[in-house]
């Protein structure tokens, strides 16, 4: 029987046994060849930390949201499949599917299993893929979207300085697309030395480290005193949002695009806020009506994120990193997402040697 990767308990990942279902109107069996989980709001799912306030959210973003029919969203904790996009070939068509063929290549969102059955009849984030597309560029759909929404809503402009606070796949992108934006300078934060230099080989200018650097003296030390123009934070922490406010120019601008847990001290909104005349704007691309609407809309930021994908403006090739095989996939999961993640940038798993 095929399998699928379930968390069974908090902090504990299986490969689970799954029953292939009949194709109804409309419907294609995809066979998978590559996949990936997400590394932050999955994560906090799986180590059990989500709060109620956050499952009536959840509950309300399904009006915008088409569901995820492999996560049981805003309920306790049980068994549901992780996994975040894949990228596969169709290997069964089901009646009255139109447009489609057996053998296409297709990358879509769900969890990470040997096949998914897909709808096309309204294909919401199902994507055709060309034959010469790198499956990790695909996978990274999903965070290039917030790397946009975060490069637009901090409006970085051509010459302006910026800097990338976190350097998880979202992070990472969001460095290479400031300098396709038009960015001067592009400077890259993480206590991480081997996402600092894969960020760098991407064509980031200069990396901090905030461990043993004041990256907010840094940054005006880079800029002769005056501070970066623009901060993507991705991490979601506040000591680098911190860093943050104290490296910022006057009158510049923050895009807040991590998904924070509550923070527990080190943040002093104060001195370095006021004197910074610092604006803190929050990024969520999918979050409905876009800032920019009726312009850009969430379908808006895909194309575009798909369109840089497909054509290799944006480069995901040392992003998806370990890639291991589906076999391997339950304690890889636990180590390289959950407990080391220092070990990798975002996860890959492919299934077939």
């Amino acid at each position: 029987m095929p399998k699928q990767l379930v968390a069974t308990a908090p902090r504990k990942a299986e490969l689970l046994n799954y029953e292939e279902t009949p194709l109804a109107q409309g419907q294609v069996r995809v066979k998978v060849d590559y996949a990936s989980p997400k590394h932050g709001s999955e994560l906090a799912d799986f180590r059990g930390e989500r709060n109620q306030m956050e499952d009536i959210y959840d509950n309300d973003w399904q009006l915008f949201m088409p569901p995820n029919p492999d996560v049981a969203v805003g309920s306790p904790f049980g068994k549901w499949n992780i996994g975040n996009q894949w990228v596969g070939r169709i290997t069964e068509i089901g009646p009255e599917v139109q447009g489609y063929e057996v053998g296409e290549r297709l990358c879509g969102y769900g969890g990470i299993r040997e096949s998914h059955v897909v709808n096309t009849i309204n294909p919401k984030r199902l994507m055709k893929m060309p034959e010469d597309m790198c499956w990790k560029n695909a996978v990274c759909f999903d965070p290039a979207q917030f790397a946009l929404g975060g490069i637009r809503d901090g409006q970085v402009k051509l010459g302006d300085r910026v800097a990338i606070s976190g350097l998880g796949a979202i992070g990472a992108i969001a460095a290479q697309m400031a300098k396709l934006a038009g960015a001067s300078y592009v400077a890259v934060i993480d206590p991480i030395l081997k996402r600092r230099e894969a960020a760098i080989r991407a064509g980031a200018d200069e990396a901090f480290d905030p461990l043993t650097q004041d990256v907010g003296m840094e940054l005006k030390k880079a800029t002769n005193k005056l501070g970066v123009d623009v901060i993507i934070e991705t991490s979601a922490n506040e000591h680098a949002l911190q860093a943050c406010l104290r490296g910022l120019a006057y009158g510049g601008t923050i895009a807040f695009v991590g998904w924070a847990r509550p923070f527990k001290g080190g943040l002093n909104l104060g001195m370095e806020a006021h004197f910074n005349n610092a604006k803190i704007v929050f990024s969520r691309a999918c979050s409905e009506p876009n800032p920019e609407y009726p312009r850009w809309s969430w379908k808006r930021i895909q194309e575009v994120c798909w369109s840089l994908l497909a054509t290799n403006q944006v480069n995901c090739e040392e992003i998806v990193d370990p890639v291991i095989p589906f076999s391997e996939v339950a304690d890889g999961y636990e180590q390289y997402v959950d407990r080391t993640p220092e070990q990798s940038i975002k996860l890959g798993v492919i299934f077939t040697a």
